[in-house]
């Protein structure tokens, strides 16, 4: 939206606020423990003070945030237990989601995910992590979004938004990669084979396996 046709202060204001940095945190252009000067960010978005207070305060309520008495704000910090945890309730949900979308996805999204499994595969053997690491987060989107089961993708979207610190080191570990595509290629296996169970386990096991490599 272009400078002059952005509102700086009200309920407009906030939502662009809130927009921005909560992309910065998610992209990682935000580093965990870094302090959020009230301040400094209005002006670097062009919006009052109250508008970044507003915006932190939700930040917060999402997990993203912490704000500490008289000392302001910081992006959360999130342990490796706390990680863990998240993950641990990802293997329910997402495993759900891969039942779901073993039923529900069409023939032409099933291609899609097998398309991506190709992709993946090309990308560890040409040693790209980061290509990799992207395929692999748009594969799991795409399996939420294939199972139409918006609650669970909701509840997920909140509990990944708190792993990005982990997500980011995990997907350049040397050998990840390369351990993580069989669990990947499996899960797009039981899916395009509509076995619900099947791929309900497969998603189970890669995250156990996540979990594993956290606590490394």
């Amino acid at each position: 939206m272009p400078k002059e046709a952005r509102p700086s202060t009200g309920e407009q204001a906030k939502q662009h606020a809130l927009t921005q940095l909560r992309q910065a945190i998610l992209h990682g252009d935000m580093a965990p423990a870094q302090r959020l000067v009230e301040n400094e960010l209005a002006e670097q978005l062009d919006v009052t003070r109250a508008s970044i207070r507003a915006a932190l305060i939700d930040l917060a309520a999402e997990g993203l945030v912490e704000r500490i008495r008289n000392r302001g704000s910081r992006v959360r910090v999130v342990t490796v237990e706390e990680a863990v945890a998240i993950t641990e309730c990802r293997m329910v949900l997402e495993g759900l989601c891969a039942a779901k979308a073993a039923v529900a996805a069409s023939d032409d999204q099933l291609a899609e995910l097998a398309d991506l499994g190709r992709a993946m595969t090309k990308a560890v053997a040409d040693g790209e992590p980061v290509t990799y690491s992207e395929l692999n987060h748009e594969l799991h989107d795409k399996v939420r979004e294939f199972s139409s089961q918006q609650t669970a993708v909701t509840l997920l979207e909140r509990l990944n938004a708190q792993l990005v610190r982990h997500r980011f080191q995990l997907a350049l570990r040397p050998g990840r990669p390369q351990q993580s595509l069989n669990e990947h290629l499996a899960m797009i296996e039981t899916i395009t084979a509509r076995d619900p169970q099947a791929a309900e386990a497969a998603v189970r096991a890669h995250l156990a396996s996540v979990i594993e490599a956290l606590r490394d």
